[in-house]
This record gives C-alpha cells, sequence and structure tokens, in this order.
C-alpha cells in the first residue's frame, strides 16, 4: 500500500517525521517503508496554487492508494475546541469569484463562469463521499481561502456566505479537487489551532493542534498494520 502524507508545512508534521524516521525505513528523500506498506511525504508550500501544482506533478508520476492531507486550521464554528482533531467531508474554493460594486462576494459557480455541477463539483462543492469510512474522527464542512479571515465584517459576511462552513484552510479544496480529478481515495485531516475572529495570534495554540494532529496521524498510520 502507498501512502501520500501531504501537508503545506514541514513544521504541522514534525512529530509525525521523526515516527517515521524511528519505526520505518527510509527509501528516499521523505520517502519510508515498513512491510507492504511505504509512506511518502510530500511537502507543498502554503497556499490553493503551491498545493495544487505539487499535487499534479507527484500524481502524475507516483502510484498511490491514500493520500491524506494534514495540517492545522481556523474554526468557524464556535463549538469546536482549540485542539480539535476532525476529518473534513466537503470544500469549496471560497473566495473564487468577484467582489461587487457593493461589497458582496459572488462565486465563479454564480457568475456562470464554472458550472457548479462540473465534475468533480456538486452543488459548487467538493465531496469526499468515502469520508464516512473515516467514523474515528468528526466530519466537518471546510472552505479553502487565499486570504485567511480577521476582520470581523469579513467574517460575518462569510458566515453568511457559507452558512454551513466550519472549518477555514489555505489548501483543503485544492487537495480534494486533485485527489477527485484523479479518483485517488483520500482524507483530509484538520486540526483546530484558533477561531476565525479578529486577528489575535494570542488566542492561538498551534502546539496544541499540532500535538492532536500528529497524535492522531501516527494512530492512522498504525491502524495499517492490524
Amino acid at each position: 500500500m502507498n501512502i501520500l502524507v501531504v501537508a503545506a508545512t514541514p513544521f504541522e508534521i514534525q512529530p509525525l517525521l521523526e515516527y517515521l524516521d524511528k519505526k520505518f525505513v527510509g527509501s528516499g528523500h521523505f520517502t519510508y517503508q515498513k512491510g507492504g506498506v511505504e509512506v511518502a511525504v510530500l511537502i507543498t508550500g502554503v497556499g490553493l496554487p503551491l498545493m495544487s501544482y505539487a499535487m499534479g506533478k507527484v500524481l502524475g508520476s507516483k502510484e498511490t492508494s491514500l493520500a491524506i492531507n494534514a495540517g492545522i486550521a481556523g474554526a468557524l464554528d464556535p463549538e469546536m475546541q482549540i485542539g480539535d482533531v476532525v476529518q473534513i467531508a466537503s470544500e469549496r474554493f471560497a473566495d473564487l469569484g468577484v467582489q461587487e460594486a457593493d461589497g458582496r462576494f459572488t462565486s465563479v459557480h454564480e457568475l456562470g463562469l464554472i458550472d457548479p455541477d462540473t465534475p468533480p463539483f456538486r452543488g459548487g462543492k467538493l465531496l469526499n463521499e468515502a469520508a464516512g469510512n473515516f467514523d474515528f474522527l468528526p466530519a466537518a464542512h471546510g472552505i479553502s481561502v487565499n486570504k485567511v479571515h480577521g476582520f470581523p465584517s469579513d467574517i460575518e459576511a462569510l458566515r453568511k456566505k457559507y452558512p454551513d462552513a466550519q472549518v477555514e484552510s489555505m489548501e483543503g479544496a485544492a487537495f480534494f479537487y486533485a485527489c477527485l480529478a484523479e479518483g485517488l481515495p483520500f482524507l483530509e485531516v484538520r486540526s483546530i489551532s484558533n477561531y476565525v475572529e479578529a486577528r489575535n495570534r494570542e488566542n492561538w495554540d498551534v502546539s496544541l493542534a499540532i500535538e492532536r494532529l500528529n497524535e492522531v496521524l501516527i494512530e492512522l498510520i498504525e491502524s495499517f498494520f492490524g
């Protein structure tokens, strides 16, 4: 089995990398082998364009059984707690479109530039229908943005536009799109480091989010060995 672990930055998955160094045999750059399981790690860089390029390049050259996107994220859902780890069941490109003269945002789907049901989109969303098979984590709905939100009026408009959105990241939708387009089984795992609110880094707990995220990642990798 060939597992591809995808992260925007190495520090988000540093504990996993240390685990792989200890428990697996290195078989190449960021590639580890144990029995019949190979784990390859792809560090893409931050943002949707970098994720898109990296995924296109690796999926065009490497056989993959399962792709896992792992990282920290902000919570739009006030019921979530810092350090919670969720699997993302749906994604949107939340800021791909135009700003109208009155300040409203109109998406590319609403503009008619991309039909909302053109595969792999369904109603403008990207869905992981297999997410229910990984029920060891609660499911959440994600949006992906080029600009992380930190201004109250913009956050209010975002919630109004996407009332079901619970988690905000900068890469997830590009990862979803690549996997769906290639018919590749995938899983996006996000740990909550902060709330999407008036930007205040003192309210963040990145260390806790990374700790919890990597506990789940290691447990997931170990599950493939029974």
